[in-house]
């Protein structure tokens, strides 16, 4: 099969469209013949070397894939060769074939096509294990989302309105944040000129914000808590601004705030087919009845994922890129 290699750690020209030997499904996995995949920040960090896949896991990047399953492992049930499906990875979509724990599969939703569901295994999963499950955003309660039209912001916004709940986003410039609006964003906060501490107290009389969402880390961790309302939670899932920062805790404590920080992809098998199951239940009734939708940016062929890179990089997007194969083109 082809696959995106990474010969040495570097820029986009890094990633080389290469022949590789076919992956074998073990105990418990199945084989997907991928039809597309999408791009995540954790597939920059690995290309730059700054991110490995966990052990035993594909060298090749790609936290997601849409496909056809072509072959079982020993002790699989409840799937078939045949099946077109969707999948959490720990890496590996960026090729042609992949193996996949069966926990982490997903039938592809009723009356989305086979290509677009590669958008959404890895933001559905992201956003009800740190929204919902961990943060449990209440109906009526009021969520932040940075990077709003962002592929985690977008499906975020759709998520926090079916429950619910009313939605503040913040985002760079007038055309992102229309995009935010048009999903169902309530509050619009364009952090290129506004203070989203400000912002997110006024448009709350002052109370703040009960849950959010960062991307971002260090640089957002002491405005972060400002703007929490008294019980807050903030999810931490991404450092684009940096890993450390000092935080008073006499702060956090005057909100009575909680503080998490997960990852998704060197999760226990387990742990992810836990979640994997949650979003079955919770999100794919709601996808199949058009309340929720993948945002997909655009698509490219996967031989050139280093054009995709080049554009996530510039934030020249809203939603998804992805990459198609042969199979999916």
């Amino acid at each position: 099969m082809h696959a995106i290699t990474i010969p040495e750690p570097g820029g986009p020209e890094a990633l080389v469209w290469a022949e590789v030997p076919d992956p074998v499904p073990g105990e418990g996995e199945v084989l997907v013949e991928v039809a597309a995949s999408a791009v995540n920040r954790a597939d920059l960090l690995q290309r730059q070397g700054l991110y490995d896949p966990p052990p035993g896991s594909s060298p090749y990047p790609g936290l997601e894939c849409a496909g056809t399953i072509t072959a079982l492992g020993p002790g699989v049930s409840g799937w078939a060769v045949g099946d077109e499906v969707c999948a959490l990875l720990a890496g590996g979509g960026y090729a042609e074939k992949v193996a996949v724990p069966a926990g982490q599969l997903l039938p592809v939703p009723r009356g989305l096509d086979l290509a677009s569901a590669a958008a959404l295994p890895e933001v559905t999963c992201t956003v009800w294990s740190n929204v919902f499950m961990v943060s449990h955003l209440r109906p009526g309660e009021t969520v932040l989302l940075h990077g709003g039209a962002s592929g985690i912001g977008t499906m975020a916004i759709q998520l926090a309105k079916a429950v619910g709940a009313r939605v503040a986003v913040t985002a760079g410039g007038p055309e992102k944040l229309a995009r935010c609006a048009e999903l169902g964003a309530d509050i619009l906060i364009d952090y290129r000129e506004q203070d989203f501490v400000e912002e997110i107290r006024k448009a709350t009389d002052g109370a703040g914000a009960d849950v959010i969402l960062d991307i971002v880390g260090a640089k957002y961790l002491e405005r972060n808590v400002r703007a929490l309302a008294v019980n807050g939670r903030l999810a931490v899932i991404g450092l684009q601004g940096g890993a450390k920062a000092e935080l008073n805790l006499g702060a956090l404590l005057s909100k009575r705030g909680a503080i998490t920080a997960t990852s998704l992809r060197a999760r226990p098998l387990a742990e992810k087919a836990a979640i994997v199951a949650a979003v079955r239940e919770h999100v794919w009734p709601l996808i199949a009845d058009g309340q929720v939708r993948p945002i997909v940016d655009r698509t490219l062929p996967m031989a050139e994922a280093a054009e995709a890179h080049r554009a996530l990089e510039a934030s020249a997007h809203v939603g998804k890129i992805l990459l198609l194969t042969s199979a999916g083109a």
